[in-house]
């Protein structure tokens, strides 16, 4: 089956990321953000503004391949010791979706007692967070601001699609 496309603008980004900010700020509690990287630290910083949470560290860790192709999981860059001090239920692990789990369920085993906030979640994933914004199917890409360009589009008189 091919892949929708799911394209979001920096504005739609910007206001579902405040969205997500407002349910976690029900939530409350948390002393310190965890950016899961890459895609975790736009939602985190806009977060971590809204909450006015200043403890923000990140953890690194690796799913795709090529942008696009899903491989092992790897992390790249620990939790740093500030953050491993910390109970775990005072922190809140952000990242921009959860897709198959595979990243959410390595981050989980690392701060299992942590509130886990994804702004998109795919139904293979969304268990394993605790708090999200809008749901996708399985099989939409999503294409965030930060992976896309404008670009010239050829009038539909044109023969444009």
């Amino acid at each position: 089956m091919e892949d929708k496309a799911f394209p979001v603008s920096w504005d739609a980004f910007h206001r579902d990321a405040r969205a997500l900010a407002w349910r976690l700020a029900a939530v409350g509690g948390f002393s310190a953000i965890v950016a899961v990287t890459r895609g975790g630290l736009v939602p985190a910083g806009i977060v971590a503004r809204e909450l006015g949470i200043r403890v923000i560290d990140t953890i690194g860790v690796a799913s795709y391949e090529e942008e696009t192709r899903r491989g092992d999981v790897r992390v790249l860059k620990p939790l740093s010791e500030t953050i491993l001090t910390l109970p775990s239920e005072e922190v809140l692990i952000v990242d921009d979706l959860v897709d198959t789990g595979a990243t959410a369920k390595v981050v989980r085993a690392l701060l299992p007692k942590a509130h886990f906030a994804t702004v998109y979640a795919k139904p293979q994933g969304r268990p394993l967070v605790d708090t999200f914004i809008t749901e996708v199917s399985q099989d939409t890409w999503i294409y965030f601001p930060w992976d896309t360009g404008l670009t010239f589009q050829a009038p539909i008189a044109k023969g444009a699609p």
